[in-house]
């Protein structure tokens, strides 16, 4: 019974944000190119409808590039689960969803995906995220899927472009 239980605790779901239960934007800040000298603007609200909404626009002038959402956990949290669960609407483009194991890190964990303009739900398995440090891929191991401090939504296509992303729920499995 006991190994049972410690199983279930192992892959139980760990809630990391659900708009849907509770609308509160404190703690989510976006940082644009313009920490460079780029020109890109995003904003981050709460939908009448209760969902997260990541929206802007995406210059290339002044070498920028990028807009990100970001947001710091309450407390690092420690993971057992292999998966992560993104419920999401996107506009067809293509986002990089980025864990830091630590806020101190200066490398994210990195998961590119593509938007479909409808609702739905993107598989992102947490060992397989790829380690980055602006732009550059770095020669180190994939994410050890061990602890969670923050997480990122971002989006960098090389273009210049209008954007938005509603978000739901994020969770681990």
């Amino acid at each position: 019974m006991k190994v049972l239980l410690i199983l279930l605790l192992m892959v139980s779901p760990l809630v990391l944000v659900d708009f849907l239960n509770n609308s509160d934007a404190s703690g989510w800040y976006v940082v644009d190119d313009g920490v460079m000298g780029g020109r890109s603007q995003g904003n981050f609200s709460i939908s009448k409808e209760g969902f997260g909404v990541f929206e802007g626009t995406v210059s290339l002038e002044n070498n920028g590039g990028f807009s990100s959402l970001r947001y710091r956990l309450p407390k690092t949290q420690e993971i057992t689960q292999k998966s992560g669960k993104l419920y999401l609407k996107g506009d067809g483009k293509k986002y990089q969803f980025r864990i830091k194991r630590s806020s101190r890190d200066y490398h994210s964990y990195i998961y590119d995906f593509q938007t479909s303009g409808e609702w739905e739900e993107v598989i992102v398995p947490l060992e397989k995220m790829y380690p980055a440090f602006r732009g550059r891929n770095l020669a180190m191991e994939d994410y050890p899927a061990d602890q969670i401090d923050e997480i990122t939504f971002l989006i960098g296509n090389k273009k210049p472009e209008n954007f938005r992303l509603e978000i739901a729920k994020i969770e681990l499995f």
